[in-house]
C-alpha cells in the first residue's frame, strides 16, 4: 500500500500530467533548472509536513474550520521556506518569492491535505506527500532542462551547445507549453501502451 501511495503520484495519477494541478507555477519556474529544482524542493517539504501535521490533528479538528486549519498550517511551512531562502539563498529568493509564496494556494497541497491527510495516518500522508511533491517535481526538472537546454544553450548555468542554438521562444511561456504539451502527450501515450 505504502509504495503505491509513493509511486502513483510519480507517473500514472502525476498531479501536473495526469491531474493537471500547478500548472502556472510549474510553467512560470521552469525557465531555469536552478529555480525549478529549489521551487521542486519547497513544495515537496511543504506538501509533505502540511500532510503530516494535518494526519496528527485530523481528529482535533472540527470540519466547520478544517479548511481555516489547513491553511495556516500550509502558510507557516510556507513562510518557513521563505525565510529560510531568502536568508540562505537572496538572489534566487527574489526571483522565486511571488510563487514560493503562491504555494499556500497550489491545488496539490490543499488537495492532498484534505482529501488525503485528512483521512489517513501519518505514515501514509508523509508517503504521499513525498510522492506528490516529487510527481510535480519531475515535470518541473523535466520542462527546466529542455526550457534551459534549448532557451539558454546550458544546464545548470554551463553550456553545453553553441550559441548559435539558443531560442528564445523556449525562454517565453509558449515555450513552456509546447515543452510541457510534449512531456504530457509522451506520458500519456506510455501509460495507455502500457494498459493494452
Amino acid at each position: 500500500m505504502n509504495k503505491k501511495i509513493f509511486i502513483d503520484p510519480l507517473i500514472d495519477n502525476n498531479p501536473i500530467s495526469r491531474q493537471v494541478l500547478g500548472i502556472c507555477s510549474a510553467l512560470a519556474v521552469t525557465v531555469k533548472l536552478e529555480q525549478a529544482f529549489v521551487m521542486t524542493l519547497a513544495l515537496t517539504f511543504v506538501v509533505t509536513m502540511s500532510n503530516v501535521i494535518i494526519s496528527m490533528l485530523r481528529n482535533y479538528i472540527p470540519s466547520s474550520i478544517r479548511i481555516i486549519v489547513q491553511l495556516t498550517v500550509i502558510s507557516t511551512l510556507v513562510t518557513l521556506i521563505d525565510k529560510a531562502l531568502a536568508a540562505y539563498m537572496y538572489d534566487l529568493s527574489k526571483s522565486l518569492s511571488v510563487f514560493i509564496a503562491l504555494i499556500v494556494t497550489n491545488c496539490i497541497v490543499m488537495g492532498r491535505a484534505d482529501g488525503f491527510a485528512m483521512q489517513n495516518n501519518i505514515k501514509d500522508s508523509f508517503m504521499d506527500g513525498i510522492g506528490n511533491g516529487l510527481g510535480y517535481g519531475l515535470m518541473l526538472i523535466l520542462v527546466a532542462f529542455f526550457r534551459e537546454l534549448f532557451g539558454f544553450g546550458t544546464v545548470f548555468d554551463y553550456r553545453v551547445l553553441p550559441e548559435a542554438f539558443n531560442n528564445g521562444l523556449m525562454i517565453l511561456a509558449p515555450g513552456a507549453f509546447i515543452i510541457l504539451g510534449l512531456i504530457i502527450w509522451a506520458q500519456r501515450s506510455m501509460t495507455s501502451f502500457v494498459e493494452e
